[in-house]
This record gives structure tokens, sequence and C-alpha cells, in this order.
């Protein structure tokens, strides 16, 4: 554990006790079996999506088709999180969220969770401005850049079949020419032969939409960044200097010619997009799943971030919730993230139609306490609640999640189905149907009412 890495605002301190713990931490203390009882607590949802809750039906065909399938009754341990994530196949419906440029998600922390990312099967996206900021060496001089040392560790870890590496774009990037760098490097040739090798362009992201790149640097390279960023002296403290790249300029039109570029010029990446949680973007993700996107990333507005500025934190752009409220069924792989680092949340996100779910700020907390085993635990404890709470709703792929498995204190009760009635059975010949009395009898009535007796008290008028 180092310690070193901070998340205000976030349950850091659970998600390290799950880096430490793994499983464990899904359940209460053990050895506190037989002398506590436990029950709901009062938890105060943080945002419209923890206000949802899971629901599960009554009757659940889909466990009796599993039950045929099996011959047996299934568990939990039958839900199969094998997924489709943007193209690329996935032991999870989980990928590593994008660390860029920053300081906290550019160095050894980013390394660690690459590995840790491969060894789970699951993509890992690499966020903007690697190259601008730390150059682009292959290691030829033993000195490999930030950006290739990451795609290495990746690619040592991860077993054949599975996994893949997304890189981002943004304008800074575009101009250093990054996706044709890596689309040509040897390094990543046995990616890119594989299909695993895909491009991200990033239009914004949740914690500033509407913003570029933020970071903090000192004087001399904010002197080598000027070319490329905007530097300016803005934090008051001497020395350190606010380096802010463009958020780019993007229509429509913009957005299908930019996807139609990428897969023409290279045509083995997945292609993949993300966008802010902006008011249209319903309309931004149909425009890009039009244009043959074969991933949209939503990143809600409880998205992380390495720098921002505190008035976007908490007063700019829509809640992940909201956004999938908005898109509504997808046409295509829908991928979001914003404050994921439990099955609870997760799970309810796929069932508003996301295909998996993103680890950002939880899977740097995860390796800066753990860097072998961190990340690991954090997604096997994930895995196994969404496991818990797929099968408690009676489903076995979390494809098969809907918003039907979901209830909205906000939301009007619906009304109840109609019963059908069951058809009348035919009797016999020569039977008497019921309350037909045979012959030769006396049919039978109910007891005559008597008045109650003086001071007498009834059964409904006693209090």
């Amino acid at each position: 554990m180092s310690g070193a890495l901070g998340a205000t605002g976030f349950p850091e301190q659970a998600v390290r006790a799950r880096a430490r713990a793994g499983t464990a931490e899904v359940f209460p203390p053990a050895d506190s079996y037989g002398s506590r009882l436990y029950g709901a607590t009062a938890r105060e949802p943080e945002d419209a999506l923890d206000e949802l809750r899971l629901v599960p039906p009554v009757f659940m065909p889909r466990r009796l088709e599993k039950l045929i399938e099996l011959g047996r009754e299934p568990s939990y341990e039958d839900v199969d999180l094998h997924t489709t994530v943007g193209g690329f196949a996935a032991e999870l419906p989980l990928y590593l969220s994008a660390f860029g440029s920053t300081r906290a998600g550019s160095g050894d922390l980013g390394v660690a969770a690459g590995r840790q990312a491969a060894r789970l099967g699951i993509p890992m996206v690499i966020g903007e401005n690697m190259v601008p900021v730390h150059g682009y060496s292959r290691g030829g001089d033993g000195m490999r850049s930030a950006l290739l040392e990451r795609i290495a560790a990746y690619t040592e870890s991860v077993a054949d079949g599975v996994g893949g590496v997304v890189v981002q774009q943004s304008t800074e990037d575009a101009d250093s020419e990054v996706w044709n760098l890596l689309y040509s490097d040897p390094g990543t040739r046995a990616l890119r032969d594989s299909g695993r090798l895909g491009f991200e362009l990033k239009v914004g992201q949740g914690a500033k939409p509407g913003l570029g790149g933020m970071t903090v640097v000192g004087a001399d390279e904010g002197e080598r960044l000027a070319g490329q960023f905007t530097v300016r002296d803005l934090l008051g403290e001497r020395g350190r200097l606010l380096r802010c790249a463009t958020p780019g300029t993007f229509t429509e039109e913009i957005v299908r010619q930019q996807l139609r570029f990428m897969r023409n010029n290279f045509p083995l990446a997945r292609t993949w997009v993300k966008f802010h949680p902006g008011r249209d973007i319903a309309r931004a993700a149909a425009t890009a799943w039009a244009a043959g996107a074969d991933a949209v990333t939503v990143d809600g507005a409880e998205g992380g971030t390495g720098w921002a500025p505190r008035v976007f934190l908490d007063q700019v752009g829509l809640p992940l919730g909201e956004c999938l409220r908005r898109i509504g069924p997808p046409a295509g792989d829908l991928l979001a993230t914003g404050r994921i680092w439990e099955g609870g949340r997760a799970v309810r996100a796929l069932a508003l139609g996301a295909t998996a779910v993103g680890l950002g700020r939880a899977a740097l907390l995860a390796v800066d306490e753990d860097p072998r085993e961190g990340l690991v635990r954090l997604a096997r404890a994930l895995a196994l609640e969404t496991r818990l709470l797929v099968s408690a709703v009676g489903k076995y792929r979390v494809a098969d999640l809907d918003p039907e498995d979901l209830w909205s204190p906000n939301a009007p009760a619906p009304a109840p189905p109609p019963l059908e009635a069951p058809a009348p059975a035919t009797p016999p010949a020569g039977s008497r149907t019921a309350g037909t009395p045979a012959a030769g009898t006396t049919p039978l009535r109910p007891p005559p009412v008597r008045p109650a007796a003086a001071g007498a008290t009834s059964v409904r008028g006693r209090a």
C-alpha cells in the first residue's frame, strides 16, 4: 500500500478494503455470524442511479429455462458474465477506463492497472495527450515512453482471444499522429492483427463537460508544452502552472466524418467514441452508432478526473443514470462510467442498457492499495455481486437485464396485470355442478342472523 493517492467524495476506504480482502468484503465480517443481526440501513443515495432498487419478480420463467437446460436447480454461479465489449471478447462486463496524461494515471499505477486488467481479460482504454506530454519512444535507447510501457505491460499479461487496448485521441494527439504511430508500430502488431487494437475519438468527459484535459505542470515542463497547449499561471503557487488542452469542435457531420475516417484508415482497429454527459446525448449516441462505431462510451457527470475546476465537479453535466434514461434501448454497444466501484451500481447501469461499465478512480485506488492484486480482488468482488444480483432477478446473462428489473421511488406504481380466469371445467355426464342439490335433497341455506342480546358487543364494533 502506498496510500499516496486520495479520492475526495469517493468511497475510497471501501474500495481499498476490497483491494485487500476481495470477495470477503461482499459480506459482513464472518466472525460476527451468530452474534449480530443485519437488515436494511438508511442508505442515502448519491444520485438517481443509486436511488433505483433491483426488484426480483416472484415468477421466474428464465430460471425455469435454466433449470431445464442444466437438469438441476440453477445457482448464482451459473450466471455467465462473458460478453463482447466494443468488439472485444471480455471475461467480465467491465473495462479499464481511460487514464490520460495526468500524474496519477500515467506512471507506475497506470502500468500496474493495465497488467491486472489483462489478467482479468477485460479491455483497457488509454487516455488522451500521452504522446504530446510524454513523447513516443519504442525503447531503442533503453527508455520506452509511458504510452508504450502501458501497452507492453498489458500485452505481456493478457491471454489469447480476450481483451484489447483502446487508445484515445484528442486534438493535440491528432497533431502528433498518435493513431498512425500505433497502427504501424511493430510493438502493437500482435494486438492489431488479432483484432484487439482500438481507437477512441474523445469528444468529452464527465468531470468537465465541454472542456479539454487539464493538468498541473512545473515551470520547465510548462515552457516545453506551451507550443501545443495553453499554459497559464492561475494556481497561486510559484512554479505550478495550469496546462489546458482544447476540447475540439464537433457537430453531427464532423462526428460522422471522423468515424468514417477512422474506419477507412485503420480497418483492423475497433472504433470507439466517448461523449461527455451532454443534454443531447441520445442524439450523439445515435449518430455514432449510425456511422459505424463499435462502441459509444458515456461518461456521467459523476466521472473522475485528475484535475478540474471545482465548479464543474458538482454543477455541470447530466448524471449517468439520466444519460442512460435518455438514450433508452441502445442501437449498439453502450459503455458507461461514472462512480462505478461495486456490483449494485454496475448492475443498475447494465439494466438500463449498458453493455459494460468502466472502472476509473476505483481501479487506481485498488492498485495504489496493492499494485499486484488490488484491481483483481476489486473486480472479483464486483463480479460476485453481479452474479448474485443477476440470478436474484431470475436471469443468467447480463444481456438479459432490462429496466423492468428496476424500481424508482419516483415512478408511479404499475397497474396490476389482469388475471386470466381459468376455463370452467365441463362436468361429466350424469354429474351435477357445484351448488346444485342432488335430487331428493334439501339445499343448504345460511343460518338465520339473530339480533344481539341487550348489552352485547359485536366483533366489528369491538375496539
